[in-house]
């Protein structure tokens, strides 16, 4: 499975895994999955340090570099079809972030990972619950 981890899922791996559900866990584990990464994840976060809502003990690229090569991260791109597709998902929101991911999902054919449940309850992609 090629799958897109959200924000919080991608935060939770590497920081408070006990926050990822069994099913979830496995799949982020399995040497037989892709795990990608959007751009737009890294901009989450560069927001949540500025909010004082997030402390990476760290400096944010050094935590990113790290991040994405102990677990083989993917980097998905963003690209022009990307935004396109943001027209083309159903979300009961219009958070730009969660558009951008769900648009990514479905562009290249990935399974966004999630536990927000305005992701999970949209459609025009595919998603792996954290339930």
């Amino acid at each position: 499975m090629r799958l897109l981890l959200d924000t919080h899922i991608w935060l939770w791996s590497v920081m408070e895994a006990k926050r990822l559900s069994g099913r979830v866990s496995r799949a982020l584990l399995s040497p037989a999955n892709e795990l990608w990464i959007s751009p737009v994840s890294t901009w989450e976060i560069l927001q949540l340090i500025e909010k004082g809502r997030l402390n990476l003990g760290t400096d944010v690229l050094g935590w990113i570099e790290t991040s994405m090569l102990n677990a083989s991260l993917r980097e998905a791109p963003l690209t022009h079809e990307v935004v396109m597709s943001m027209r083309t998902v159903n979300l009961p929101h219009r958070d730009p972030a969660d558009r951008f991911l769900a648009a990514t999902a479905k562009c290249l054919d990935l399974t966004l990972v999630s536990a927000d449940e305005n992701l999970i309850s949209g459609s025009g992609y595919s998603v792996l619950a954290n339930k």
